[in-house]
């Protein structure tokens, strides 16, 4: 069964609109979790836009399930000018400090609105081997944001990635248009070159409960979504909306 992991960005994205707690990241985690999900994403940014570095101390001392950590490993750095607010260290340091089960490295610079390509491994591989090497060393899986391209996969794994996390906006822009045959072939073509190299497949990005049931790519082994399934929970509930996602996930048929 291919694991939910709840990203819970965009419910601290609402608490960070009024000067408030509430809605609580860590409340919201619990209700995933009692409602069957089996992980945790959150993509803290340097201005804490959303997720704050609080937030993440808070899950990593808390959750029963896995935690994964999403952002870009060379992040710096960046001190609060809000009071209450802590500085952010900086990624690899926020790692150190909360040791997640799962690292999703992301290729996204600090003004992104979200995260919108993978790495390129042609450029970015040299640099990458050692931070992958220190997070390995920390106890964490390391995961590599990458777009579907399966000639990209050897090299995820010659660099030490354990798994990939395939972009899938590509997949839901073609579902939603109606003619998703092709690229969802492109997907799959990238999920058996990873799996045939020893990496685990991840997904992420823009799934949603219509399209998630049609993404039948072989060796799925965990999908994170966080912006449609907190849209679809101001139409269901979020408990609700969790199961429907985990009611989405059964109904793939694996090809």
């Amino acid at each position: 069964m291919t694991v939910l992991s709840v990203n819970l960005n965009k419910v601290a994205l609402i608490r960070n609109s009024r000067d408030t707690l509430v809605p609580s990241p860590l409340e919201f985690a619990a209700t995933a979790i009692e409602a069957g999900a089996g992980g945790i994403t959150v993509h803290p940014r340097p201005d804490q836009r959303h997720i704050r570095v609080t937030d993440c101390y808070d899950l990593a001392s808390s959750l029963a399930v896995e935690f994964n950590l999403e952002g870009n490993p060379f992040a710096a750095g960046m001190k609060s000018d809000r009071d209450g607010i802590a500085t952010y260290p900086g990624f690899m340091a926020l790692v150190e400090a909360t040791r997640p089960a799962q690292v999703t490295l992301v290729p996204d610079a600090n003004a992104q609105l979200t995260s919108d390509h993978g790495f390129d491994l042609s450029q970015d591989a040299e640099r990458l081997v050692p931070i992958i090497a220190s997070l390995k060393a920390m106890g964490c899986r390391v995961s590599l944001f990458m777009d579907p391209e399966p000639k990209s996969m050897s090299a995820a794994a010659e660099i030490g990635a354990d798994r990939v996390e395939l972009y899938t906006e590509s997949y839901a822009v073609a579902h939603a248009a109606g003619d998703f045959e092709r690229v969802l072939c492109q997907f799959s073509e990238a999920a058996v070159a990873a799996h045939d190299v020893g990496l685990g497949i991840n997904a992420g990005h823009d799934l949603n409960l219509t399209n998630l049931p049609d993404f039948t790519i072989p060796h799925l082994l965990e999908v994170s979504i966080g912006h449609a399934l907190i849209t679809d929970a101001l139409r269901y509930g979020f408990a609700e909306s969790v199961r429907r996602y985990l009611q989405a996930l059964e109904r793939r048929v694996a090809v």
